[in-house]
């Protein structure tokens, strides 16, 4: 039968809508992955490898053993310890060994690729501004978020928020481009001046704050025998390619982790929507960040949220003069947490309780008339706590979800990585067998 000119109206807007649709389903095809998300997250890792916690060796492993499924804008070394981009190098130079083996599965990038976005972050912090001078590492960001890429570029950080910090307040445009999963908890009291600029200045940031159900990745007591930390590297890890071999340095190849839930919450689910599910957690709306401020030493009648920043002010009463840098700190948990002199005799203190419980706390100073004083105070769940006129308002931040029936022991939101641990630890070890020798 011949079309005849006169079918055209009839026909034509249905023809075309075929068409269209037809056009729309293949680009949607080649653009998105199973969850309806973009192909190839752009990330940018910033981790503290190499400091003071190993297990950011065992991250950066699992985390290049899934290259395939990222675009990797960055790896940054930013730690306070003695890690530096060397330590990124070394398991790049791993990776190289079994990279043959893995680029048979997948589109992995290759190992000059990665060494050449690997860079150096800040070696220093400011315990006053929480920012201080550009690293190798914050450069890189901004320059990352001020790319023609359309996607979101998502921060992966490991350790402290320096060099997001730093990035941010050097370029606060870039606040809208980038998405930060962060693994706070530990983390947070080493970064706490960054993370007090970035919750007071930038409230419309779009950030995972993770200070507990990152914990789900590591303390799942109901777990099976062959996924506890240490059997599932003797079963499925131990002596696999050159990763699986170095990974036994760390812990003894007791699996711990605790940033790889930032890498799973990209791998499994939408991460468009913090409250569903993932493989990295589900977290709540966090409408405040919890800030509580004393001018005096706190005894055990001051009670916090767990994970919130807390701040003492003490008033030497004394004249310093102009050419002095006094210096002051507080022993507590075993650790030296350092202070800053604010000015006119005043100093200050910053501190993020991990845990629940009673925290005891010695005053050093420079200046006699605070040195060797004490304190307590007591740190409870649920973070973020109460309403406070310290808090800071927050406009797009997520946290830990605070359901009683989603804590593994003291931690809230665990439960809701811990109910996949077969899932995410199965799919890795079938990576393992990639590059099994």
């Amino acid at each position: 039968m011949k079309f005849r000119i006169e079918n055209w109206s009839k026909y034509g807007l249905f023809f075309l809508g075929i068409i269209s649709l037809s056009l729309l389903s293949c680009s949607s095809k080649k653009n998105n992955n199973s969850s309806g998300h973009a192909v190839k997250p752009r990330v940018i890792v910033s981790s503290d490898i190499g400091g003071t916690d190993p297990d950011d060796f065992q991250s950066m492993i699992h985390f290049l053993m899934y290259a395939d499924k990222f675009q990797v804008d960055g790896i940054i070394a930013s730690p306070y310890g003695k890690g530096r981009k060397t330590d990124i190098l070394h398991i790049i130079d791993l990776y190289a060994k079994d990279y043959p083996k893995l680029k048979k599965h997948g589109d992995f990038p290759s190992p000059n690729q990665l060494r050449l976005v690997a860079k150096q972050g800040a070696t220093d912090g400011n315990p006053a501004k929480g920012w201080g001078e550009p690293s190798e590492g914050s450069k890189w960001i901004i320059k990352q978020a001020k790319s023609d890429n359309p996607q979101p570029l998502w921060i992966l950080c490991w350790g402290g928020l320096d060099d997001v910090a730093q990035a941010l307040h050097d370029a606060p445009s870039i606040a809208s481009k980038i998405r930060v999963y962060w693994i706070g908890g530990p983390n947070k009291k080493w970064s706490v001046s960054p993370y007090q600029y970035i919750a007071r200045n930038f409230p419309n940031l779009w950030m995972i704050e993770n200070n507990s159900t990152y914990r789900g990745w590591i303390i799942d007591n109901s777990a099976n025998p062959d996924l506890k930390p240490k059997a599932f590297y003797e079963k499925y890890i131990k002596g696999k390619g050159a990763l699986g071999s170095d990974f036994g340095n760390y812990y003894g190849g007791s699996i711990k982790m605790g940033d790889s839930p930032s890498v799973a919450y990209l791998l499994n689910g939408n991460p468009d929507n913090p409250a569903g599910q993932s493989w990295g957690g589900s977290f709540t709306k966090l409408p405040y960040s919890a800030f509580r401020n004393f001018n005096q030493n706190t005894t055990t009648t001051d009670t916090v949220p767990t994970y919130s920043v807390v701040t003492w002010t003490f008033d030497s009463k004394e004249n310093i003069a102009a050419n002095e840098n006094p210096e002051i700190w507080m022993e507590i948990d075993g650790q030296r947490i350092n202070g800053f002199y604010a000015g006119n005799g005043v100093f200050k203190v910053r501190f993020v309780p991990k845990r629940i419980g009673n925290w005891k706390y010695t005053v050093n100073c420079s200046v006699k008339s605070l040195q060797g004083q004490t304190g307590e105070f007591v740190s409870a769940n649920p973070w973020p706590g109460a309403e406070n006129p310290d808090n800071a308002k927050l406009n797009n931040w997520w946290s830990d979800r605070t359901d009683k029936d989603l804590y593994v022991e003291q931690y809230q939101g665990t439960e809701t990585i811990a109910k996949w641990r077969k899932d995410f630890l199965m799919d890795w070890a079938k990576r393992f067998e990639w590059i099994a020798n």
